[in-house]
């Protein structure tokens, strides 16, 4: 009787032994509502985990939030679309090195009627001037995210201050872009968008895409990991074994695979 007790408190021990052995990796990425919305980690993501074993939770904001949820500390890796930031990030020590990983571009949709006649133009910022001159309705995302922060930068090189018109043609709404999209078209409004997002975007309404094709539209992702030295409890080994996977052959082809009705949403153009 007791060398059978002993045996089974044995095997109830090597069984707690090895399932804290077996617990679960993983790593939290800071990221975009737009490679979330999308769909695309829905589509990288399972595959990342059934090849290394780390699951990636993922917190979709703008750019703007998720560099700063990892300059606290509380992300693993950062994958955002603003480049300046994401070398200030670097270059003050958060982050340790910045990868590009793919790109795609920003699209101006508007209303189907087009009251300020942008459609066709390849010039983005003459397209926004013509709705600022209209005086027709423009939604902001408002949020500091890297569409934000592009839409901001057209409006500086147009030299016009859209903030000024705020609440009246030019609506911010401090939320993602699949929110800033369902406004536009409520509002039958022109809105700014990654192209990726209105691919997947399903609501459009009365919207349709009027502007493409400005180098100034280019919108390229890059993904770091966040510095250990900064802060100690982040997950470098498996944030690197995450980057170095997206960066890959393989990671890269998984990325260019991904399509939805039918179309690219992003292409790889990692360089390591």
């Amino acid at each position: 009787m007791r060398r059978t007790v002993l045996f089974l408190l044995a095997l109830g021990l090597a069984g707690a032994c090895a399932g804290a052995g077996a617990e679960e990796r993983s790593i939290r990425l800071a990221s975009t509502t737009s490679t979330e919305h999308s769909g695309l980690f829905g589509h990288l993501l399972p595959t990342f985990q059934a090849k290394t074993g780390i699951r990636v939770d993922v917190i979709a904001v703008g750019t703007g939030q998720a560099i700063r949820l990892a300059r606290k500390g509380d992300a693993d890796v950062l994958l955002v679309h603003h480049r300046p930031s994401e070398e200030a990030f670097v270059r003050a020590g958060f982050g340790v090195r910045r990868y590009a990983v793919m790109y795609n571009d920003f699209i101006v949709a508007g209303p189907r009627l087009d009251p300020a006649r942008v459609r066709g133009l390849r010039d983005a910022v003459e397209a926004l001037r013509r709705i600022a001159r209209a005086g027709a309705v423009f939604v902001s995302r408002g949020d500091d995210s890297g569409t934000h922060k592009r839409e901001r930068g057209l409006w500086r090189i147009a030299r016009i201050d859209p903030t000024r018109a705020n609440g009246k043609w030019y609506r911010e709404t401090g939320s993602g872009m699949g929110a800033a999209l369902n406004t536009a078209s409520a509002l039958n409004a022109y809105v700014l968008s990654d192209r990726a997002t209105w691919i997947a975007f399903r609501n459009k309404g009365p919207l349709r895409l009027l502007v493409q094709g400005d180098r100034r539209l280019l919108n390229q992702y890059g993904v770091i990991l966040v510095n250990p030295k900064r802060h100690p409890h982040v997950k470098a080994r498996d944030g690197q074994v995450f980057i170095d996977w997206l960066t890959s052959a393989t990671g890269q082809r998984a990325i260019a695979r991904f399509r939805v009705a039918g179309q690219q949403l992003f292409f790889p153009n990692a360089k390591r």
